[in-house]
């Protein structure tokens, strides 16, 4: 979306939440940049500067508001076809893909381009580089913690992405001329206990009770749970293991995330696993308005404000579970889903009853036996798929993150003998987070639509690109109670 300075500044005068995390406005006054929400008096249209990211009015010299706080402005999916590479550089910087090593000549790899492509694609749209972008987020999440947190400082540093305490501090203090440990001075919260509670914003609206009740008809005994109004789990990154709770923050546009102590180390990947599960980043108003066209749809829309497409903490466990999904009902398929995760899943211990298991990873069920698969009441050709999966996936590099495209996974996944377009697409729609993927040949969809062929399907929903996941989510749902 390309916005005027002045439509910005209309927006900065409305404090109107759609623009929140569209743009950021510098004060040249201040030296202080905002989100179009903040409380801040609004300041005079000639001190304004826009940016459409913040690590651009950061590299500009400004520094983030202690009020609006940029750090906790909702992400975006992509939205046009002449930007939508830079955002998807974007978002996989956000989501980690330059930490822990990662290096700028492996993203570039992902997306079929040097390096030097890379910094140019991104440099066009956002006005700064990858690595200023990755900086940046570091920079916002150890601030986040240090205001919501008691953390240790040091813990701080590692726990947002940086290699060392040393640079981490001399940065924070370039950048926004302050000390961190003065900036927790200035925070209020208790000291940490055997977890820790962050927030995570969103753009409204969201049809939380709708993502619970997806959620919990699907939910792996042992590894997810539901409770009132919030969704529990195990989660395991890596070698650090722990559970977390996620539920709405009353009165705000905002969930509340607690996090055991022992995932503080891989904290950000947490955080962005979790923006993926509940879709975090969508833009609904943009979403409603292109389905809302639709004559079928239109109803479905205005019926359930604000509907996301559940992701996934976990693209593997979302994976195994679509194949065991095939051709039975939802509740048999988690029945069988509890079976293989308490039979290939790691035992934990949690201080929530329904919690003490971990979800299978890749590597377990490709060193089992087809066999061993079989003896949980699965067919043993969708055994036998799962175990390929589990090869696959391990293989290919997906097991622990979302693919940035999903086009190279789709097509290794319709290589397994036992998925088919459905699975596949199901797979993309959740697992890899793709806006846009399908599940062709759905059953439930052709009802629906009252279609008789996947064919019709595939061309009725043609009109519904680049959100056709979530018009499958209105069309289930209207089938649903």
């Amino acid at each position: 979306m390309k916005l005027s300075d002045d439509s910005c500044y209309r927006a900065l005068t409305a404090r109107d939440r759609r623009f929140d995390g569209l743009f950021f406005v510098g004060v040249s006054t201040t030296g202080i940049y905002c989100r179009p929400v903040c409380p801040a008096r609004t300041p005079r249209r000639d001190r304004c500067r826009f940016f459409v990211a913040a690590a651009a009015a950061e590299q500009a010299g400004f520094r983030p508001c202690l009020r609006c706080r940029p750090e906790l402005a909702p992400g975006y999916a992509p939205l046009d076809s002449g930007s939508r590479r830079a955002h998807e550089i974007a978002f996989r910087i956000d989501r980690g893909a330059l930490d822990d090593g990662g290096s700028l000549e492996a993203l570039a790899s992902e997306f079929g381009m040097s390096s030097r492509q890379l910094r140019r694609v991104v440099e066009a749209e956002y006005g700064v580089t990858p690595v200023q972008l990755a900086q940046t987020r570091r920079l916002l999440l150890a601030k986040q913690m240090l205001t919501e947190t008691r953390l240790p400082i040091i813990n701080v540093a590692f726990a947002s992405g940086f290699a060392s305490v040393r640079r981490f501090n001399a940065l924070f203090r370039s950048s926004y001329r302050l000390a961190p440990s003065r900036l927790r001075k200035l925070s209020d919260q208790p000291a940490n206990g055997p977890s820790l509670q962050l927030t995570l914003c969103y753009v409204p609206p969201l049809a939380w009770g709708r993502m619970l009740k997806f959620l919990e008809d699907r939910a792996i005994a042992g590894v997810e749970a539901v409770e009132e109004n919030a969704y529990l789990r195990t989660a395991f990154i890596g070698n650090h293991r722990g559970w977390l709770r996620v539920e709405p923050v009353a009165n705000e546009h905002a969930l509340r995330v607690e996090i055991s102590a022992s995932l503080t180390p891989v904290l950000s990947k947490v955080l962005a696993r979790l923006r993926n599960l509940f879709d975090l980043d969508a833009r609904p108003e943009m979403i409603a308005e292109h389905l809302g066209s639709d004559v079928r749809l239109a109803p479905l829309v205005r019926r359930e404000p604000g509907l996301r497409v559940p992701g996934s903490f976990d693209p593997f466990e979302i994976s195994w579970r679509a194949v065991l999904g095939q051709q039975v009902s939802v509740r048999a398929a988690t029945t069988l889903a509890g079976r293989v995760a308490q039979q290939f899943g790691e035992s934990i211990e949690t201080p929530v009853f329904a919690l003490n298991r971990l979800s299978p990873s890749a590597t377990r069920i490709a060193a089992s036996e087809t066999t061993e698969i079989a003896q949980l009441g699965i067919v043993r050709s969708r055994a036998a798929t799962l175990f390929e999966l589990a090869r696959c996936a391990g293989r290919n590099g997906w097991t622990d993150k979302t693919p940035s495209q999903p086009v190279g996974p789709v097509d290794d996944l319709l290589k397994i003998r036992g998925i088919g377009p459905w699975t596949a697409g199901y797979i993309a729609m959740r697992a890899f987070h793709w806006p846009d993927a399908f599940p062709n040949g759905d059953l439930a969809l052709r009802k629906a639509l009252k279609v008789t062929s996947a064919q019709a399907l595939r061309s009725r929903a043609e009109g519904w690109r680049p959100w056709r996941a979530y018009a499958a989510m209105h069309l289930w749902n209207a089938l649903s109670p």
